[in-house]
């Protein structure tokens, strides 16, 4: 139904572009008649504008733009080049109508230049979205498939267009870096003024951490040795892969020594020492190891008798005085 419809609508747009050609070839026809009968300079130019009214809108709009326009399948690349033709077939046409009204060189050159600067600032926006997308394409800044943070907009590549990039939006609302559904457009123009950090070129894997409380009564070395060998268990895989593809860095950039192995660093605070747990992980398995890293943790914990997982507490050193009268 909605095909349908799209085609009705679009059978009906090109028949009003074919009855407004018709239109203006009648009147070029009309013009030239009369300036073949009372010859007049105002009779000739008028032939002309009407016979370039019509060619430029055959050429652009009949011809350039319906035959481009069934190659491009994307919706927004198909909006964005419509608009692009139109400012383009305007701009022509004003060249060529003030060619023919304006005999002056000198007002002829200051038209030709306000033209010019009226263009660059409409389409500024596309200029630089269209560079923006070359030094994609050229430069491989990020790559379908990548996960990128640009202008505090994270998400997935899900497409990279001339103009636009697409991204399956990641965090906001939802935790752990997982998907929320909305698909982003970022206009490609951003990366070169904005900041993109992205997580998977070059290499595949991130450092996360987990902080656990834990009470000053526990037997803490007893807790970072627990704590150590779970780690090490659960992330080894990750690791191994996190030292070959180090390796394959060190070749391409200057990269200072990582330590890559699982640690564990103490914070002291008022009412615990806290666990700061560091290990390395693949970008998109992070919350699923986070996840299964805690509840091994946690179980562990709970059976063991030296070591107790703090939580905010209150000591009261004294009461003040009461004085109850009858």
């Amino acid at each position: 139904m909605f095909l349908t419809n799209y085609y009705i609508m679009r059978k009906m747009y090109l028949n009003k572009k074919v009855i407004y050609i018709i239109s203006l070839s009648l009147a070029s026809i009309l013009f030239w008649f009369a300036n073949i009968r009372y010859p007049n300079i105002y009779l000739q130019k008028g032939f002309y504008t009407f016979l370039t009214l019509d060619v430029t809108y055959f050429l652009f709009k009949l011809i350039f733009e319906e035959i481009s326009i069934k190659k491009i399948k994307d919706s927004k690349t198909r909006y964005s080049f419509r608009k692009t033709v139109s400012i383009i077939y305007l701009a022509a046409l004003l060249v060529i109508l003030i060619r023919i009204w304006v005999e002056t060189t000198q007002t002829l050159l200051v038209s030709y230049g306000l033209i010019g600067a009226g263009i660059a600032i409409a389409l500024q926006d596309l200029f630089r979205n269209f560079a923006g997308g070359v030094l994609l394409f050229v430069t491989g800044i990020y790559r379908v498939g990548d996960r990128i943070e640009i202008n505090s907009k994270l998400g997935d590549v899900i497409d990279i267009g001339i103009l636009y990039t697409t991204l399956l939006e990641l965090g906001e609302w939802v935790g752990g870096e997982q998907a929320t559904g909305r698909l982003a457009t970022i206009p490609n123009g951003q990366i070169i003024s904005g900041i993109i950090l992205n997580y998977t070129k070059d290499h595949n894997f991130i450092w996360d951490e987990i902080n656990i409380p834990i009470t000053y009564n526990s037997d803490w070395k007893e807790a970072i040795n627990i704590i150590l060998d779970i780690v090490k268990r659960e992330t080894r895989a990750f690791t191994i892969n996190a030292e070959k593809e180090i390796s394959k860095i060190e070749e391409k950039f200057f990269l200072s020594k990582r330590i890559i192995e699982p640690a564990v660093y103490l914070t002291l605070t008022d009412n615990w020492i806290n666990f700061n747990i560091r290990y390395v992980t693949e970008v998109r398995e992070r919350r699923v190891l986070k996840n299964k890293i805690s509840q091994i943790v946690l179980d562990t914990i709970q059976k063991s008798k030296k070591i107790k997982i703090a939580s905010t507490t209150l000591d009261i050193t004294s009461f003040p005085d009461i004085k109850i009268k009858r």
